[in-house]
């Protein structure tokens, strides 16, 4: 499903400095996986995710998603890709403050130009099966973090993504709430979703059944559930 081969992503800051941010990636990720992607701040977890969830192109190596060559994609393609295949959670939230939660679920549904009558059936089952129906007319504030979280989560499966890209998304919570998150997660890749949680923590890594650790942009341990890759 999603292919690297010989990756590398360097940042010009100026004429004669540059910093690497990944280099030598080698990995590929089958459907239905649910992969940690580890490492410290600045180890390269998040570029390695934009790169993969195509919001980055530019960068050295090949890129091969579902068999297409990601790199030959103009923008408006890769955002077709992305809008159709990728669904994104993030450490704090990105809701639109404004909106209650059921406008913030809607929001992906609406760019898809999904009728009316279809986002309210799709915003209903999501937010039953994320238990938070009884709090769809509630702005962001009037909800808890783990709260928030859930609408973030039906916002991004309410376009039916074949990849869940959480980014670091219990960072904003308590231990307890964050393990009730990648419960979740776990459930969804059960299901057959295909999941890349990047995170700090190595406890919650252990809940995926993969784990990639990243050091200053490498790949330095790829271990399944069972023995090495």
């Amino acid at each position: 499903m999603i292919e690297l081969k010989n990756l590398k992503k360097e940042y010009v800051l100026s004429k004669n400095n540059k910093v690497l941010a990944l280099q030598n990636i080698n990995l590929t990720i089958d459907e239905g996986e649910f992969v940690a992607i580890v490492g410290k701040s600045g180890s390269g977890k998040s570029t390695l995710l934009n790169v993969i969830s195509c919001l980055d192109k530019e960068f050295s190596g090949e890129y091969f998603f579902e068999g297409e060559n990601i790199r030959k994609k103009r923008k408006n393609e890769l955002a077709k890709i992305r809008n159709r295949s990728f669904g994104f959670i993030f450490q704090n939230f990105n809701l639109l403050q404004k909106l209650t939660a059921y406008e913030n679920i809607e929001i992906p549904l609406i760019y898809k130009k999904v009728p009316r009558r279809k986002r309210k059936e799709l915003i209903e089952k999501y937010a039953e099966k994320l238990q938070i129906k009884d709090r769809l007319q509630h702005k962001p504030n009037e909800l808890s973090g783990g709260q928030q979280q859930r609408v973030a989560i039906a916002r991004a499966l309410v376009t039916n993504p074949k990849v869940i890209m959480a980014d670091e998304p219990t960072g904003a919570l308590d231990e307890a709430t964050g393990i009730q998150i990648v419960e979740i997660l776990k459930e969804l890749n059960q299901e057959g979703k295909t999941i890349l949680l990047i995170t700090h923590d190595s406890d919650l890594a252990k809940m995926a059944n993969r784990k990639i650790v990243l050091s200053d942009g490498m790949i330095i341990q790829d271990e399944k559930e069972g023995g090495n890759v």
